[in-house]
């Protein structure tokens, strides 16, 4: 069966099975989520009205065995920032979801009651749309709960906790992954516009439906020589055995860890809460050190963390979620972060910019900074509830520091800055800057060469080289996210030279096609240059692709130094 279109309209309540159209079929995850969003929802459209559309695409090797293909990418126009929007994550979702010949979920319109909702059911024949009222109100762990109880079986769960019913501006999309634990669709607030959609639930079946592969032979061995060049890399290793909160005392060591609200660069509470530190705390309380976020993961760098009793806490439990609970809030404590955490999940928020958000918050005077138990009852209490602070908090950083008025507020186009402070470590801060999406580490990792010396060594203090090796990863991470593919495959595709050519013989064998590395090249600035275009049709200009003001009169220590990039410099990225 070829893959289709599924539609899904909320205003009529009608669905529709398409044929992929010719413009589209060469694309898959964020390729495919840009693409229609650019091509379908006007730029200027208030993102929480009936004209944004929410657009689901698994990756163009979803659903086939090849190793770390277990992404799915959700798009729209984002009410964060305003701009277009891609986030992805694993889970079970996306491989269902192409095996039912999905090549994309489109959500359009808008329910004319606003006291009623929905669930939606894919399978192989197309998406249908029932009431909801059970799981409304609840927790995504509760959801995740009562929908294996009502369904059964190895089924695909996409999601929307309380902060997505409320349409806070930094709400998430929730994935189920394998062991029934939470993913998530995060930044940007997608789970906003899920929950103006007024979809509660997304149940994926796909009834034993299978992937094609025109050259099965062809793809066993690039996926072979694939998963070779994946475990044996340094970096995938570390992560095996860590997770990514190996890189608290790294950033930290390299004065680029955020502290208390962006004011230093290195917290003395670093130890507490880093990978090492995590890693032995889990094996004396019998967790899991090594746990696959999607099925077919060679890193395998999630882990379960429980308490101290010795019963599960939280999974997934990652550098930046830490960094920002931790670190930027002077937090110290690992099972106050993980309580955090575990909320975070069930509420469907996003973990970055809510904990950031309390930052600026405890600068404003609200909460005292390194006061774990008063940031744990905020979400608790406000945040899941949407009550007084915690409305505000839902609204993301720049809302806090609109409220309060600070004027230190890390965000780029009002998303918050993630885990890496842009003046120790220059190349991620042309990131930030120039990001389609708002400030987002995961656009163009640039710590991989900034600091790991993954793909050579460009010195993080330097302004030289910074803005090309932005560039190149930025377009390079455009089309990874295009095949359904973790994002941490790319330091061996840095490092090792099989592993590149074994994925694009992947993507050839499955479709039976003949793609070479420049045609690579060519779709990441497709996808680059397309949601450019959304963004300066929404009214954004090159003066948003700027940071904020603080991180250039204020030097950060240890190293002392501010962001001294002109303007004229970061234009200088879109010259491709």
């Amino acid at each position: 069966m070829a893959d289709k279109i599924f539609r899904v309209n909320m205003t009529d309540l009608s669905t529709s099975i398409e044929d992929v159209p010719d413009d589209w079929a060469g694309h898959g995850g964020r390729g495919l989520t840009s693409t229609i969003v650019a091509a379908e929802v006007p730029p200027t459209c208030h993102p929480l009205g009936p004209n944004n559309k929410l657009v689901f695409a698994p990756g163009l090797l979803s659903g086939t065995p090849a190793a770390n293909s277990g992404r799915l990418s959700c798009g729209a126009k984002s009410p964060l920032t305003g701009t277009i929007k891609e986030a992805n994550a694993g889970g079970t979702a996306a491989q269902l979801m192409a095996k039912c010949g999905c090549k994309a979920l489109i959500i359009e319109g808008q329910p004319n009651n606003e006291d009623t909702w929905y669930s939606l059911a894919i399978s192989p024949e197309g998406a249908t749309i029932s009431q909801e009222e059970e799981v409304v109100g609840k927790g995504n762990f509760a959801v995740t709960e009562t929908l294996r109880d009502r369904f059964g079986g190895y089924q695909g769960v996409i999601a929307i906790g309380p902060a997505g019913e409320m349409k806070m501006a930094a709400a998430n999309v929730s994935v189920k992954d394998p062991d029934g634990k939470i993913r998530s669709c995060g930044r940007g607030g997608l789970g906003a516009v899920m929950g103006s959609k007024q979809v509660k639930f997304i149940n994926i079946d796909a009834q034993e439906g299978k992937v094609s592969i025109a050259d099965p032979e062809k793809f066993r061995e690039a996926n072979k020589t694939f998963v070779k060049a994946l475990v044996d890399h340094p970096v995938s290793q570390a992560l095996g055995t860590y997770g990514t909160n190996v890189l608290v005392n790294i950033i930290n060591e390299a004065g680029g860890l955020p502290t208390r609200n962006f004011t230093a660069g290195q917290f003395e509470g670093h130890e507490q809460i880093s990978g090492e530190t995590m890693h032995d705390m889990i094996k004396e309380r019998g967790g899991r050190v090594k746990h696959n976020c999607h099925k077919g993961c060679v890193i395998q760098c999630s882990q379960v963390f429980n308490d101290a009793k010795k019963q599960y806490k939280t999974s997934g439990f990652e550098y930046e979620s830490i960094w920002a609970l931790g670190a930027d809030c002077a937090v110290d404590n690992l099972d106050h972060i993980a309580e955090a955490d575990h909320l975070l999940d069930d509420i469907g928020i996003d973990s970055i910019e809510t904990a950031v958000a309390i930052g600026v918050a405890m600068e404003a005077g609200v909460l005292e900074f390194g006061d774990g138990e008063a940031l744990v009852h905020l979400l608790k209490e406000d945040v899941a509830k949407g009550t007084g602070l915690g409305r505000i908090i839902g609204g993301g950083a720049g809302a806090v520091g609109r409220a309060f008025g600070v004027t230190r507020v890390p965000v780029v186009k009002n998303q918050a800055i993630p885990a890496y402070d842009p003046r120790a470590i220059k190349g991620i801060g042309i990131t930030y800057a120039t990001s389609t999406q708002g400030a987002d580490h995961t656009m163009g990792y640039t710590i991989a060469t900034n600091v790991l010396g993954v793909g050579g060594s460009v010195d993080p203090l330097s302004k030289e080289g910074q803005v090309e090796l932005s560039r190149n990863l930025q377009i390079a991470t455009a089309a990874i996210d295009s095949t359904g593919m973790c994002l941490f495959i790319a330091f061996a595709a840095l490092d090792d030279e099989t592993c590149l050519p074994a994925l694009i013989e992947l993507i050839n064998a499955r479709f039976g096609i003949a793609l070479t590395g420049d045609d690579v090249v060519n779709l990441g600035k497709y996808i680059l240059k397309t949601e450019h275009g959304f963004n300066l049709a929404a009214g954004f200009t090159n003066e948003d692709d700027r940071l904020p003001e603080f991180f250039t009169t204020e030097p950060v220590p240890p190293h002392n130094v501010v962001w001294d990039f002109e303007g004229a410099e970061i234009d200088t990225f879109w010259n491709f």
